[in-house]
């Protein structure tokens, strides 16, 4: 009895003919999903990659592709990946929030700092919309305009105050902490 789940199993991926049938959509991702987890990084995009065309530019793909180059350190190819989600979903904040994080880090503060502000109304629900502003006020010199952001971070989201406390962005107010 053991035996028949397994073999059930195998008869759902083959057709009548004896033929292997294609993976589906949700089948791919989650292999996908899983080659991320285990951080088999490059695997997880070649999955990504092997996708049909149709679904590159959907929002659960394009996300999963930030993740993973942003796991890589990629920030070049996090920001291509960021502004297009900004592009084809601009109601969508993880677009923006993680295109300005890439540029970020590629040392332009500045747009970095522009682009959270280009975003949509929504991110200003969002606690990390304010910490980042205040990450980049800080590295601009720009020391209390980030307190005020800081602030709304912590009203937001009470986590956000451990996590300032070791962040090296935040070095010149963490006196503020």
């Amino acid at each position: 009895m053991q035996h028949a789940g397994f073999a059930h199993y195998f008869v759902d991926h083959w057709d009548t003919y004896g033929d292997l049938l294609p993976m589906t959509f949700e089948q791919k991702v989650r292999i996908a999903e899983g080659y991320a987890e285990l951080g088999m990084l490059d695997d997880a995009l070649t999955e990504l990659d092997e996708l049909d065309p149709v679904y590159h530019n959907r929002l659960e793909i394009l996300r999963m592709r930030v993740d993973v180059v942003l796991q890589k350190r990629d920030w070049q190819s996090g920001l291509q990946l960021g502004l297009r989600i900004c592009g084809l979903h601009p109601t969508e904040s993880y677009g923006y929030i993680h295109a300005a994080f890439c540029l970020h880090e590629l040392g332009r503060t500045s747009e970095a700092k522009q682009t959270l502000r280009d975003g949509p109304a929504g991110l200003l629900d969002e606690p990390v919309y304010y910490y980042n502003l205040a990450c980049y006020e800080t590295v601009l010199g720009n020391l209390e305009q980030a307190k005020v952001y800081l602030r709304a971070s912590f009203r937001l989201d009470k986590s956000f105050r451990e996590l300032a406390k070791g962040d090296p962005d935040l070095q010149q107010i963490k006196d503020e902490l």
